[in-house]
């Protein structure tokens, strides 16, 4: 029978906020490399991908959808707006812009898709489904401590 320390070569933290942390780093840093080829990270895509159900979408009705804050999605909007990939028009107001894809950005939605669905199985093929299923019951019930109105839900 392996050691733990075989299996989960890392050592675990008595704090559960760092080693939910250090898991989200390992996390995103698979799905980056996997989705090198589209140019894209895994937050670029979700952005994207976002905004492709959307079809278009003010940076408020955007970060809602998102569940992040409106300065954290003006920061990562900017590089795909250079790249390119999004544009904004001027909305009903002054005051408001809507973001919709560009073609370009489309097709980079196309090939990120595609490749973030291969990062899904491999996950889905290491953790297990059973486990896989466990760890997304217990990150909802982790999301729901945050029971202040932060991102406008």
């Amino acid at each position: 029978m392996q050691h733990i320390h075989e299996v989960y070569p890392k050592r675990s933290s008595p704090c559960t906020c760092m080693n939910m942390r250090r898991a989200s780093r390992a996390l995103t840093h698979f799905y980056d490399e996997v989705l090198e080829p589209s140019r894209l990270t895994v937050n670029q895509l979700a952005l994207l991908r976002n905004l492709e159900v959307l079809e278009q979408a003010t940076i408020g009705q955007l970060a809602k959808t998102m569940r992040i804050d409106r300065t954290t999605l003006n920061r990562n909007m900017k590089p795909l707006a250079d790249a390119g990939l999004i544009e904004s028009h001027p909305g009903k107001d002054t005051r408001t812009k809507v973001i919709v894809l560009t073609e370009e950005g489309k097709a980079a939605v196309g090939l990120g898709w595609r490749l973030w669905e291969e990062a899904q199985q491999s996950i889905k093929e290491y953790l297990g489904e059973e486990d896989l299923a466990k760890l997304k019951q217990l990150l909802a019930k982790l999301e729901a401590l945050n029971k202040g109105d932060m991102y406008g839900n």
